[in-house]
């Protein structure tokens, strides 16, 4: 009995301590949840000229599926800002360039607009910023002189209103108000626009606003053929001899889209602004055009998108500020098939109106973004109406160079039948597909397979996606069975990336405490 009153006081000493770490944990994560709105995030811009557009609520409930938490919108539709109350998802609405002299010229203007489009739904609505304008200065430069005065008055009325610090105003920029882009060292605003942009940097940063930059690699890509290779452009891998080097600093760039944002670091640097952070508004790729735009298609895009996502989420900056990642915003949630020509305008997208993927984002390892990135349920498969000869040339390539796990399409193996070369080559090309991690690229196959969420698995002949698949279920089922104290541990912890006080505190008392009161009680 003595042993028992001694562990019985012990475990309630430990009781104690651990309900102190837990009440301690709990103050401690507050400033951690209001940290994660400052972590770098990828957005989506959503365009409405689309036929037969979600309606609102609709709309609203597609992004809660797919997991975007921040959007962009060109106007202040009230119908989604409605839709939008008591989510958790984040929209910087927009003046459009057409409202700009109005609110421009008149401060009680001004006013009106913060009230019914900010004020008449925030908080219920996470409203975070204000877009004035899109590419005013390139694009409606007649306007340009009322810019800085709309944005400034927008802001009065915010400090009004007491939403300044939760509601930031900028505009966004095309990229071509910066001259000489390349090297990002030697970049400068266009200095006719320095009327401008030198209140306008100054605004930014005495509010600590950033700036709005809409950065195409696409378009520096296309415009630089046979200078700037589509790999820069895509985030490929490169070897260091295809890194682009800036000569005066030597830092070497991977990628376009780093080079366009430490441009705009330079250019703001040579105007003494040092303290103003870049929000990429628009990024993208087109995934469809006519001849004129050969490199318009849902390969690069797929590549160009789920690179980018990628990149934003490794958190790693760009060369000049690697402490610093940069917010980008996908241009754009659907494919606007009301566009007027060329062709690309309409084939931005990542869905269809309809909210049917144009192609499926790989973007495995980047958290839960954009839920339609199916890659955990994806198969690559032959497609349809191939000739035999070329399937079977493809699957020669593919159970020797490609050294795909062929065994079990061999005589006698369970995936042999259906012996015709349509279904072998299925079997090899997801095996390829799988063992490269299911990357952009590596269900093509000179364009004779294709990506299905569907799984070809049948009887006892299963696929290596679903092999996979059901490892990692084992190893779940496994790890939920385990016995010992020590196993449970590890799955109370796993998704730690130290081990906590707490964790510490269930350690001594599951492997150290437990044990001893079963083996010391009476019996």
């Amino acid at each position: 009995m003595a042993y028992t009153k001694l562990h019985l006081s012990t475990l309630y000493f430990f009781l104690v301590i651990l309900t102190l770490l837990l009440s301690t944990s709990s103050k401690a994560q507050s400033p951690q949840i209001q940290d994660e709105d400052r972590e770098p995030f990828v957005g989506v811009n959503i365009g409405t000229d689309v036929s037969n557009l979600l309606s609102p609520s609709d709309l609203v409930s597609f992004l809660q599926l797919q997991k975007i938490t921040h959007i962009r919108l060109y106007d202040a539709d009230p119908d989604i800002l409605k839709a939008l109350a008591k989510t958790k998802i984040r929209v910087i609405i927009s003046v459009p360039n057409n409202q700009l002299i109005a609110i421009g010229s008149s401060n009680t203007t001004a006013a009106s607009w913060v009230g019914r489009n900010v004020v008449a739904y925030y908080p219920q609505t996470l409203i975070t910023g204000i877009a004035v304008g899109d590419e005013v200065l390139t694009t409606v430069p007649s306007s340009a002189p009322l810019l800085v005065p709309a944005i400034e008055s927008l802001y009065s009325a915010l400090v009004a209103s007491n939403l300044h610090t939760k509601v930031k105003i900028s505009t966004p920029n095309a990229a071509s108000i910066i001259l000489d882009p390349f090297p990002p060292s030697q970049a400068f605003f266009n200095q006719s626009l320095s009327d401008i942009v030198l209140p306008l940097l100054r605004f930014l940063s005495r509010t600590g606003s950033p700036l709005m930059m809409n950065l195409y690699p696409y378009y520096v890509f296309m415009q630089n053929k046979g200078v700037v290779p589509l790999d820069n452009a895509l985030f490929k891998p490169l070897t260091p001899s295809k890194e682009m080097v800036d000569p005066n600093t030597l830092l070497h760039y991977t990628n376009v889209l780093d080079a366009m944002i430490d441009a705009a670091y330079f250019s703001m640097k040579n105007l003494n602004v040092t303290d103003v952070m870049v929000l990429v508004t628009e990024s993208g790729w087109p995934s469809k055009a006519d001849a004129k735009e050969p490199y318009a298609t849902i390969d690069n895009a797929d590549t160009y998108n789920s690179n980018l996502i990628k990149h934003v989420f490794d958190r790693s900056g760009t060369p000049l500020h690697p402490e610093t990642t940069s917010s980008v915003f996908l241009y754009e949630l659907f494919n606007e098939d009301l566009r007027s020509p060329p062709v690309s305008e309409a084939n931005w997208g990542l869905f269809y109106g309809n909210s049917s993927a144009v192609y499926l984002l790989h973007v495995s390892g980047s958290g839960t973004f954009l839920a339609n990135d199916t890659t955990n349920q994806t198969f690559c498969i032959a497609m349809d109406g191939v000739d035999a000869k070329t399937l079977q040339a493809a699957l020669d390539w593919a159970c020797g160079p490609g050294r795909s796990n062929c065994t079990e399409i061999q005589p006698g193996e369970s995936c042999y039948s259906p012996n015709n070369v349509k279904s072998h080559a299925s079997y090899a090309f997801d095996s390829y597909y799988q063992k490269q991690g299911k990357a952009a690229g590596s269900c093509d196959f000179k364009g004779v397979a294709t990506i299905t969420t569907t799984d070809p698995s049948k009887g006892s002949c299963i696929f290596p996606g679903s092999k996979q698949v059901s490892n990692i279920t084992k190893q779940v089922v496994n790890s939920s069975h385990a016995s010992g104290a020590a196993e449970r541990l590890k799955f109370i912890g796993f998704s730690s990336k130290r081990p906590s006080a707490i964790s510490w505190v269930l350690y001594v008392f599951f492997v150290v405490i437990s044990p001893s009161l079963l083996f010391f009680s009476p019996r």
